[in-house]
Formats: structure tokens, sequence, C-alpha cells
């Protein structure tokens, strides 16, 4: 597939050198250890944001910015920009104060890398926290940048990082062909169960790109990982990302949101809660608890979100529990509470836009047809099927 991937420790072993269980090096630790080799002569553009750490702490920019043969010339942020600290629908560009380097925003007026922003450099380097949802859109800047790179004759670097929620489960439908858009940027399924790096080389081989892109791989990193086995510290990769457990939620609870509902924006714990004014928390948590889902327990719970959808406004609703992370089911539990919005709420419950992240027209024709929750995977399981043999070619880790 003529993709380079960096392995440390090959030239003192002979194979891939083994970190201990629980120290995964990231990307940017493995090519700092390797004393930025790959980057050598480098004229770079880094796109990343407050993620984009060592294990020490130290960023991505300040080891590129000192690390000798390495001319750092610009930046460019994903959505909530540079500091990972914004919820608003267009960022503008900035400078990064420390070392005084343009912050170009790829969520603002050009989601893409322009020619004239590539003029001066040879080599994009991305080094950003993904949480494994299709939606969540920093695979996406991912997608749009390695496209421009192909475009421009620009090197593609990435510095891999961990699949929060591992890398062996994978599950959800796979987005329709022809509805890809900045949060279905690939014919994935919702739950990918790949890192960075490797959909990455997917990228390149699905769509065709002439492209020079290389991988520098993690040490210590096994598939069955969460991030807590990683020993790495959690960094909120967006606002409303603020923990491992609301990651986990969200391939499912993600999926609810655009639709009338609140999925606990604007309280302590997003992604940890659903509510609505028109909904009764209590009579829905009896029912929910009644299915005995896999891995997961519900609370009936009141709360008034202070920012985002029902500001202000007193919901009922119910707390999602992760009891057994191993064998909880994010997405088959979405799907499982959407039916029973539609059962019990077929007026009150909007469901207007909620293809829109589902991505998949089939599984909604069914979900709104009021099938079964086997019957509505049913639906799905062909091509997800698909997808994981896809998914197989691209692999980098055990």
């Amino acid at each position: 597939m003529n993709v380079r991937i960096f392995l440390l420790g090959f030239l003192l072993t002979g194979g891939l050198a083994e970190a201990r269980p629980g120290v995964v090096q990231p990307g940017i630790d493995v090519l700092m250890q390797d004393d930025f080799r790959q980057l050598s002569g480098a004229r770079v553009g880094l796109i990343s944001n407050h993620t984009g750490v060592a294990r020490d702490g130290r960023s991505t920019v300040q080891l590129l910015h000192e690390a000798e043969g390495v001319e750092l010339l610009l930046l460019f942020s994903p959505e909530h920009g540079f500091e990972g600290k914004l919820d608003i629908a267009v960022i503008g560009d900035n400078t990064e104060a420390s070392i005084q380097v343009p912050i170009i925003s790829l969520y603002g007026e050009v989601r893409r890398p322009t020619r004239e922003m590539l003029a001066d450099i040879d080599t994009l380097v991305f080094d950003i926290q993904d949480i494994g949802t299709r939606f969540y859109t920093y695979i996406s800047t991912m997608g749009n940048a390695m496209i421009a790179a192909a475009e421009n004759n620009v090197r593609f670097v990435v510095l891999d990082r961990p699949n929060p929620i591992n890398g062996i489960d994978v599950a959800g439908p796979v987005l329709d062909d022809g509805r890809q858009s900045f949060v279905g940027f690939h014919t994935i399924a919702v739950r990918h169960g790949m890192t960075v790096g490797e959909l990455a080389v997917m990228l390149k081989a699905e769509l065709h790109l002439d492209l020079d892109l290389s991988v520098v791989r993690m040490s210590g990193w096994r598939r069955s990982d969460f991030f807590d086995d990683t020993g790495l510290t959690w960094i909120n990769p967006s606002p409303n990302m603020r923990s491992s457990t609301e990651a986990l939620l969200y391939p499912g609870i993600g999926l609810l949101e655009t639709t009338n509902l609140s999925v606990g924006r604007g309280t302590a714990t997003p992604f940890e809660l659903i509510g609505a004014p028109w909904l009764e928390g209590a009579a829905l948590t009896r029912t929910l608890n009644e299915r005995a889902l896999p891995g997961v327990a519900f609370e009936a719970i009141a709360f008034t979100p202070d920012a985002s959808k029902f500001m202000g406004v007193l919901c009922q609703g119910v707390r999602i529990r992760i009891t057994d992370r191993d064998s909880f089911e994010p997405i088959s539990t979405g799907l499982v509470i959407a039916r029973q919005l539609l059962l019990d709420y077929p007026d009150a419950w909007q469901t207007d836009n909620y293809l829109r992240l589902l991505g998949n027209a089939k599984t909604l024709e069914a979900l709104l047809g009021g099938k079964d929750i086997a019957e509505i995977e049913a639906v799905y399981r062909v091509k997800l099927a698909e997808f994981v043999r896809r998914r197989a070619d691209f692999l980098l880790y055990d």
C-alpha cells in the first residue's frame, strides 16, 4: 500500500519494541525517542490541538518547535479550536502565543488546507486524540487534510494515538455511500474500532490518494485497551467529552442529539443522561431496566441544563450507568432508547434530523417502521460485516 510505518526498536531488537503493560507511548513519544528522524529537514504544518501532548505533558507544538532539523511553520486547528475550549459554529484564525506561529482554523471559512496555505510546507503532521466514533469530526479534519496534501504533493505524517474505547469492538450502521459529510467522512461503522493512524491508511487506499503517508506507531498499545489501560492522562478532547465513560457512551447516546432530546450538554455529565420537558423519566427508566440490557442500568433523574438544548428548562430523564464496559453495547443501547421513545412519545419525539448522524437510511426506515431491535440490527449486519473485512487490511496493532 506504499505506506511507511516507523517502528521504534527494530534497529536494536530486530522487531517491535514492547513497552511494559499499561505504559503506552503515543506517536509523538516514539518520534521523540527516535530523535525526530522521520521529520529531519522537513518544513512542517502541524494539525493539532490541546490533546497533542507527550506522556510527560509537553506539547507536540513545543517539541517540534525545539526539534533540531525540523522547521515548524504553521499550525492548523480542528473543531473546538487549538485549545479545545470553543463550542461554536465558526472558529477564526489565531496565533500560538508561546512560539508566535500562526494558527489556521479548519473549522471556519475553510475546512481543508488550501494551496496557498501549503505553499511553504512540505510535510503535514497530524496529532489529535480521537474518541472512536464516526461522527466525531477530528477524523474528518484529518481526511480533508490528507486530500489537500495529495493534491499539493505534501507528505502526510500521523502521530498515532489510542482508540480510547478499544480497537476490537466494531458496531453500528455503516455510512451510506453518498451521505458523506463533515460528520460522516467515509463509509465506516459508527463505532469503527480503529486508531487515527489506521484510519489514515484506510483513507489513502480507499480514496485512491496519491499520497506519501507515514504513520508513527504507538508502542505498547493493545487492541483490547480502553483508555484507562494505557497509563496516559485523560485530556478532554472537546468541551463536552469529559471522561472515557462519556466516550464509550457517545456512539449510542450521541446519535440522539440531533432530535429534540437533551443528551446532557449544559450539565456536569454530558452523554451520561438524556431528558426533555415532555418526557416522563421514571416511566422510561422502568421500561429500559426491564429490558435487562447488558452492562448498563438506568436511573430516573431531573435536571436543568445551563447551556445548549433546553437551557434553563427543567427536564425529566434518565441517567445511564455503565455497570460492565466489556459487555456494554452503546449503539444497541442507543437504538433501544430510540425505539422506546418512538413507542411512548410518537408525537412529541422529533426524528427529522436523526439520519444526519446515523447515516444509514435503511436502519432509520426499520426504526421508524416499528421493527424490533433484532430486526433493526439485521438491516445493517451485512454491511457491517463487509466493513470488518475491509478494516482488517489496515490494522497496525495486535
